[in-house]
């Protein structure tokens, strides 16, 4: 572990991973022996009969694969206060929650310090590529990193989303220092109670130190979009607040009012200049590059349920790069984006070899078999070094967190390899679909949709802000239906045109088939009024949601029933397609 700043040397970083993945098959193997080792005692591995073997095969051929339903009960000892080896060698201190948006309820997933460590090397991995590219020197980011509350579960053990866990620790401050990066915000505002007040100092913070910051980030896209365009909103109160040297009466946190009074002075020539700069932009094109001269790039995750928002981000960010983060889950980290001047259409992320044991299941068979009308079963999982470029795959994680041969849910795309380690795009969440009967689409498939209709818009010079779906069956034969907030209010004639192009733009053979012979009856797609996703993450954050996890659910479970009704409550209109009549 990096202690000091002195101990980080980008080019170091480099060498140790070009190394690592030039030999990636043995550093797999090598991986898998010391997680079975520490974790051989663990109850789990102990039934299964493995009998002290660490070697690959002798694991496939004793562990099967599981997905998160399959763990629950050992997971759930664990809260519960069962201190025994369950599914680690050692005690879990630690409890991560996902996001929990589609599902309506977040998983429980076991957290230690060799997943603290794991993250460690990811983002120093990142951050040495990155730096390559960009450098940065002692550099300054306007961060909106928010954490929220860990809480004791009945068991005793500490429990908070996966960022918040890392956010905490000694482990990520340290290697903050190392990498030299520190946020214009102090930890009062990013460890603040109210997710909102927060929200309102990190822009004010950045724009007191606007000479300093280097660059913009976030977890998610969304959360900078989300930023920005709260900033459309506040900006003159923030110009008076720094204007006057006085913070606004809504910040009513006693620690963010106390941490922002150190900090904000008055200065009537800094709110002149963001009040010309603001007054200036008629559509907020390039606000980023305006506010802050210096910043290099804007970083987050960009990819899969945050491709939606690259478009308005890119509009805010103007000629600035933007970049991809890192590639990882609340189960565990995968790879590193080794190529940060790829735009985020097109971003990838090599697999660091020695952060969990990965097998990956080839998808192409499925398909062939769905094609022959046969049984579909999962063909044999390939190991890191035996996937094929072009192909698709869903991901099998091993991680020295206790899970084994779990199944993340996430499909990818093989790029191409960097040495011997495969480059992944990531496509979409496996189970993320809309379906009915023999129907298949993904969440790629309904934001291509999405995008094909949104094209329409053009001409009314509108945009959609956000988008779910969900399919109904309370009508037969059951449909899909697409929920759009829209910028603002447009034609009845150009939406049902909308309407058609959706219905249109889902080519998956099942679907088309069913649209014929109405299995499958018209899409339908209802309009919500302006600030219906806001209400969604007010939701999330009101239920314990970390706003730093938050993803809008782009397909909405029938279990969900709390997120379907603010949907349904906030309908403006209604549109059935005519496409298949």
């Amino acid at each position: 572990m990096i202690e000091n700043m002195e101990e980080f040397n980008t080019e170091k970083v480099i060498n140790e991973f070009e190394i690592m993945t030039k030999d990636a098959g043995r550093i797999q193997t090598e991986t898998l022996r010391k997680i079975l080792e520490d974790n051989g005692e663990a109850e789990y591995l102990q039934k299964l009969g493995l009998n002290g073997r660490t070697d690959p095969e002798s694991f496939k051929a004793c562990v099967p694969l599981v997905n998160h339903s399959d763990l629950e009960p050992y997971i759930q000892r664990m809260v519960d206060g069962d201190t025994s080896p369950i599914l680690t060698g050692k005690p879990i201190t630690t409890i991560s929650l996902s996001s929990g948006t589609t599902q309506g309820k977040s998983k429980y997933v076991p957290f230690n310090d060799e997943l603290l460590e794991t993250t460690m090397q990811i983002y120093r991995t990142s951050f040495a590529f990155r730096n390559r590219e960009y450098p940065i020197h002692n550099g300054m980011g306007l961060q909106f990193i928010y954490s929220s509350k860990q809480f004791k579960t009945a068991g005793g053990l500490s429990a908070g989303t996966a960022t918040t866990n890392v956010f905490r620790s000694q482990q990520f401050k340290n290697t903050m220092k190392a990498i030299k990066s520190r946020s214009s915000s102090p930890e009062e505002v990013i460890f603040g109670p109210d997710f909102y007040q927060s929200l309102y100092c990190h822009l004010l913070c950045g724009l007191i130190n606007r000479d300093e910051v280097q660059f913009v980030n976030s977890t998610f896209a969304h959360s900078i979009v989300y930023a920005f365009r709260t900033f459309e909103q506040v900006w003159e109160e923030l110009c008076s607040d720094i204007r006057d040297g006085v913070l606004t009466s809504r910040i009513t946190v006693p620690s963010i009012r106390t941490a922002m009074s150190k900090i904000l002075e008055p200065n009537p020539e800094l709110a002149d200049l963001i009040y010309e700069k603001c007054s200036g932009l008629s559509n907020w094109y390039g606000i980023i590059p305006s506010l802050f001269p210096n910043a290099k790039f804007v970083l987050g995750i960009m990819t899969g349920s945050m491709e939606p928002y690259v478009k308005k981000l890119r509009h805010y960010a103007g000629e600035l790069p933007l970049l991809s983060a890192e590639y990882g889950a609340s189960e565990g980290w995968i790879g590193a984006n080794i190529n940060p001047k790829l735009p985020p259409e097109l971003a990838t992320f090599a697999v660091v070899p020695n952060v969990g044991f990965f097998e990956f299941i080839p998808l192409r068979a499925n398909i062939e078999d769905q094609e022959k009308g046969e049984l579909v079963s999962d063909p044999k999982p390939v190991g890191l070094t035996e996937v094929k470029v072009g192909e698709e795959y869903e991901i099998i994680l091993t991680s020295c967190g206790g899970l084994y041969r779990y199944r993340l849910g996430d499909v990818v795309k093989v790029a191409g390899f960097h040495n011997s380690t495969p480059e992944l795009q990531f496509v979409c969440r496996k189970n993320l679909l809309l379906t009915i009967n023999i129907d298949k689409n993904t969440e790629k498939d309904l934001q291509l949709a999405v995008d094909a209709a949104a094209k329409l818009l053009a001409n009314e010079k509108l945009d959609v802000i956000d988008f779910t779906s969900q399919v109904d069956f309370s009508i037969e034969p059951g449909h899909y239906v697409i929920y759009w907030e829209l910028s603002d209010e447009a034609n009845n004639e150009v939406l049902k045109e909308c309407c058609n192009c959706l219905d249109r733009s889902f080519v998956d053979a099942g679907y088309v088939s069913s649209r014929k012979v109405n299995s499958i009856g018209a899409l339908e797609l209802r309009v919500v009024g302006r600030g219906t996703f806001q209400k969604i993450l007010d939701r999330s954050v009101k239920l314990g949601g970390a706003v730093s996890q938050f993803k809008t659910p782009r397909c909405i479970a029938p279990a969900n029933k709390g997120l379907s009704q603010v949907l349904r409550d906030n309908v403006v209109k209604s549109y059935f397609s005519t496409a298949f009549v």
